[in-house]
């Protein structure tokens, strides 16, 4: 395999520069590879090609600076799941494209009684020599298993979240071949979905199976190396909590990482934490971060050997320096360092509070940011594409849908039961979009909780089990984004369940945000925020409550379906509200964007979602059209109301 070596300087808030190795495809298989009859293409999807297909680095907020790309042309097949391997493969499939997508070149239906194969062979870079070897998935929906040169590797169950193997142990000079299995039950099963369904249809979508987000490997030290870095701004105290987390639980006295971190090009702060506890990094000047100014600041964290400041093997000595204590800290922070960095990660980060509190309408509480109540308004957004499913056609495409509602004026979005490439969260820091991330729970008919019910649904344990497994996941994979304020963990009610325990043990998790128990549906008064769902051609109000902030989740849904954009043309195509014009369309939009002006004013509204960004399958009511090649009303419009909207009573 060739390989080109690619300098990207576009990765971090300054200078930080990544290499990326691209693997180069032989020319005939590139130019095997089209669309798999595409129903709509984005431009985007339209200058695809398997030497393009997401060559960014995937994980800003971790950066190594060497790795190898394994997204381009795979070899797949599709056999009953009770068969062994293939010995023949079907074809040629682009990855990180789902099966079913039209981008990834096969456009094929994955049931639950089949299994999806991936194959392909890849070289370890000689200069990677000595070191170990992680393999890691953004994310395969649903379950997978992994071999590498016919060995067992390991499994993953879970549909989307970013997960890794240690392959070191696996590995031969010269080719070796990536053998990956996956099957997928959509809505046959209870897992976390989202809107997938095997027949599609309304606001359920198409399905989408296997690999859908970057696959790619990278040297780390033979030993010790870090694998986490939990980041918790501290305003008032004009600090940053930082917990680096190693490969393993080592009792090692003698490691730390000494934190570096950098403010246009400055440094601003640097101390040493022992590996595997928790330490402050105070920062000589607090820029906080915000909307109007997105601020990051780049760090740098190096694992390093220091002289340990007390011998611990000796009687006595465990007393003298308690672990996890102050006075730890305090003598880590001034250990002396005996060696180079054994590891380097480059990172950034952003300084804001969030809190609860006083807003423009006395005695009805109102989200804060920095201390100051902000009125957050934005789109529902649900990161469908016509040509790739749930993965966006490129890295460019997502970076210029979040632009474009930026300059429509909006502050916020809620990624709508589906969690986003982690790049995805990175422009949203450095845009200065809030963000409300749903648990992408999945609608189950026999879960279902309707709003006239008394209580909340009663799920088998292995069911609970598994989705409070990747609600966690989702908390630790994405607790270090600024652009983050709020986790929804219920939608409407689809298998709403133990609402109160689990919005105690998010908030626990985490109570540096915002948590909203269920957006719309049944509320059970247990979070920061009583929110609604209208649909109506004027917004309903919520009620004022005396110890929460009102939000309304989601409303809006004016529809017009714009001939020459529809994913299907001869099916109903609809809104809440369905008009055939762009007057007319433009019109409703804006009463009901309007209507939100004196529920700002007169009753102290925090927020308000409208639907959608964009129009998905048969739906029609988003700002753009599915592809995005028509922006259905101009940005200056709504950038207008969203000025109004914003000012402050």
């Amino acid at each position: 395999m060739n390989l080109k070596l690619v300098v990207k300087n576009t990765l971090m808030p300054t200078a930080l520069a990544a290499l990326v190795m691209l693997p180069v495809a032989p020319p005939a298989a590139a130019e095997a590879w089209k669309p798999a009859n595409p129903r709509l293409l984005t431009e985007w999807g339209e200058k695809l090609t398997p030497e393009t297909a997401w060559r960014e680095y995937p994980r800003p907020q971790f950066v190594r600076e060497r790795w190898l790309n394994l997204n381009g042309l795979w070899d797949y097949a599709i056999t009953p799941k009770t068969t062994p391997a293939p010995a023949k493969f079907d074809g040629k499939i682009l990855v990180p494209f789902a099966v079913e997508s039209a981008l990834s070149g096969v456009g094929r239906p994955l049931t639950p009684n089949d299994r999806l194969w991936y194959r392909r062979s890849f070289a370890v870079p000689p200069e990677w020599a000595g070191q170990r070897l992680l393999l890691h998935f953004g994310a395969v929906d649903y379950e997978c298993t992994l071999w590498i040169n016919g060995g067992l590797v390991g499994s993953h169950v879970g549909g989307s979240d970013a997960f890794s193997f240690d392959i070191s142990d696996f590995l031969k000079s010269g080719d070796n071949e990536l053998l990956l299995a996956v099957s997928d039950p959509t809505d046959t099963g209870e897992q976390p979905r989202g809107k997938q369904v095997l027949k599609p249809h309304g606001i359920w979508y198409t399905p989408v199976s296997g690999i859908w987000q970057t696959v790619w490997v990278e040297p780390v030290p033979r030993e010790h190396y870090l694998t986490e870095l939990i980041l918790t701004p501290e305003v008032a105290a004009g600090r940053l909590r930082v917990t680096p987390l190693l490969n393993e639980a080592v009792a090692r006295d003698d490691l730390a990482v000494r934190l570096t971190a950098i403010a246009e090009g400055k440094p601003v702060g640097s101390t040493l934490v022992r590996v595997n506890r928790e330490g402050w990094l105070t920062l000589s000047e607090v820029r906080l971060w915000s909307p109007e100014s997105p601020f990051l600041y780049d760090l740098t964290a190096e694992l390093v050997r220091v002289k340990p400041p007390v011998d611990r093997s000796r009687p006595g000595g465990r007393a003298a320096l308690p672990g996890f204590s102050a006075a730890e800290r305090a003598a880590y922070a001034r250990a002396e360092v005996t060696s180079p960095p054994l590891d380097v990660v480059k990172s950034y980060f952003g300084m804001r509070s969030l809190s609860l509190g006083p807003g423009p309408k006395p005695h009805q509480p109102h989200l804060r940011l920095n201390d100051r109540p902000i009125f957050q308004h934005g789109p529902l957004d649900q990161g469908w594409w016509p040509d790739g499913l749930l993965t966006p056609p490129s890295d460019a495409a997502m970076e210029w849908e979040l632009k474009w509602l930026r300059e429509a004026g909006f502050n916020m979005l809620r990624k709508h039961i589906k969690i986003e490439p982690a790049r995805y969260y990175y422009h949203c820091d450095r845009l200065g979009l809030l963000v409300w991330q749903d648990m992408p729970s999945g609608f189950t008919p026999g879960l279902f909780v309707h709003a006239e019910d008394a209580g909340d649904a009663i799920r088998r344990s292995a069911s609970a089990e598994q989705h409070e497994l990747e609600l966690r996941r989702m908390i630790n994979r994405l607790r270090n984004h600024p652009s983050i304020v709020m986790w929804v963990i219920h939608n409407e009610g689809w298998g709403q369940y133990e609402t109160a325990a689990l919005t105690r043990w998010v908030k626990a998790l985490d109570p540096t945000r915002w948590v909203n128990a269920t957006s719309g549906w049944l509320d059970q008064n247990v979070s920061d925020v009583y929110d609604i769902h209208t649909y109506h051609e004027l917004p309903l109000a919520p009620a004022n409550q005396a110890d929460r902030a009102i939000v309304i989740g989601e409303y809006g849904g004016v529809g017009w379906p714009v001939t020459g954009h529809l994913w299907d043309a001869g099916n109903r195509n609809w809104g809440y509200q369905t008009y055939q014009t762009e007057a007319d369309y433009q019109a409703a939009l804006k009463k009901k964007m309007e209507a939100l002006l004196p529920m700002r004013r007169n009753l102290g509204l925090s927020a308000a979602v409208y639907t959608q960004t964009s129009d998905v399958e048969g739906e029609v009511n988003g700002f753009l059209t599915y592809d995005r090649k028509r922006i259905k009303i101009p940005a200056a419009q709504l950038r207008e109301i969203n000025n109004r909207l914003m000012a402050e009573p």
